[in-house]
């Protein structure tokens, strides 16, 4: 069974910088498309960013764009956010995203289009 599992969260002050990792086990490999999301309290899961499998095509939400790199170590299976500029508004639980269907080329930006989903990772960002 596939498992996904983020780190690298934590409180951080506002200007700062912190960079995510998703480590993924469980009988999969480096073909699928990888993607972030976040949650708010009292908001609903929002896109941040997405990887094709082989890393060539990213995609960002408008609010982290210049400020967040997304990317990928196929030979270890995981994924990485990079996060400077940190705003409080970035404050949520960032969870990583697994596609099921292999070899995708291009970047996933909605959270039905991903089959896996790991448990997240805290980011507090304070003013």
């Amino acid at each position: 069974q596939v498992q996904l599992v983020e780190s690298g969260g934590g409180l951080v002050q506002a200007g700062g910088s912190l960079r995510l990792s998703c480590a993924a086990s469980g009988g999969t490999d480096g073909r699928y498309a990888m993607g972030w999301f976040r949650q708010a309290p009292g908001k609903e899961r929002e896109f941040v960013g997405a990887i094709s499998w082989n890393g060539d095509n990213t995609a960002y939400a408008d609010s982290v764009k210049g400020r967040f790199t997304i990317s990928r170590d196929n030979s270890k299976i995981t994924v990485y956010l990079q996060m400077n500029s940190l705003r409080p508004e970035d404050t949520a639980v960032y969870y990583c995203a697994q596609d099921i269907r292999g070899f995708r080329e291009y970047p996933l930006l909605t959270p039905s289009a991903y089959g896996h989903w790991g448990q997240g990772t805290q980011v507090t960002v304070s003013s």
